[in-house]
């Protein structure tokens, strides 16, 4: 059976509600019928030393996906040479399961610099992109291809990098993060130095 399938790749550095909640109005208000957070080992545009553990970020995932049943984690990039540029990826997932229906999942600040990605002619060529609004960002030219559908997903002011230093302040980032999420956190001691 064919199924449509909306890519949310990111580095999830921590996850937090933010992407949550992007991610199940795409799944439940769209036509997806489930989205995978595609855990980035290495994005081509952040260094890497900020970046946790691929396998804690992968857990992490998991950890706050456990209550979804349309919503999963993907370590697909975890096999592929690194940096991961989203082409290779699409292309491996298509060899994969290529009865499914790919789409991208992104905000409108990745959209208005799409041009510079690997190969964007042809993602836009071969695949829909879900778009979700950012607060003070243009979509840029794009915003009305063909392939570019805006969402109307809720907003939220909320970033992995905040909820990082909040960590190494010492500060309370509850109800930002799952609480599965912030115990892994904790446990492991990650952000903290």
């Amino acid at each position: 059976m064919s199924k449509h399938v909306g890519l949310f790749f990111g580095s999830f550095n921590p996850i937090h509600v933010g992407h949550l909640i992007i991610a199940n109005h795409m799944a439940h208000y769209t036509s997806l019928d489930e989205v995978w957070f595609v855990v980035s080992p290495q994005n081509p545009f952040k260094e890497k030393k900020s970046l946790a553990n691929m396998y804690d970020r992968l857990e992490m995932v998991n950890l706050a996906l456990q209550d979804s049943d349309r919503l999963r984690a993907s370590d697909i990039e975890f096999n592929l040479p690194q940096p991961s540029y989203t082409i290779d990826t699409l292309i491996h997932l298509k060899e994969r399961y290529a009865d499914y229906d790919f789409s991208l999942i992104m905000g409108e600040d990745n959209l208005a610099s799409f041009q510079k990605w690997k190969n964007a002619d042809i993602i836009l060529r071969d695949y829909k992109i879900l778009v979700y609004p950012r607060p003070a960002y243009d979509a840029g030219e794009l915003a009305n291809h063909p392939s570019v559908t805006r969402t109307e997903t809720p907003q939220m002011e909320l970033s992995s990098t905040a909820i990082r230093k909040a960590i190494q302040a010492g500060k309370s980032v509850q109800f930002m993060t799952p609480d599965a999420v912030i115990d892994f956190i904790d446990k492991k001691g990650l952000y903290s130095r």
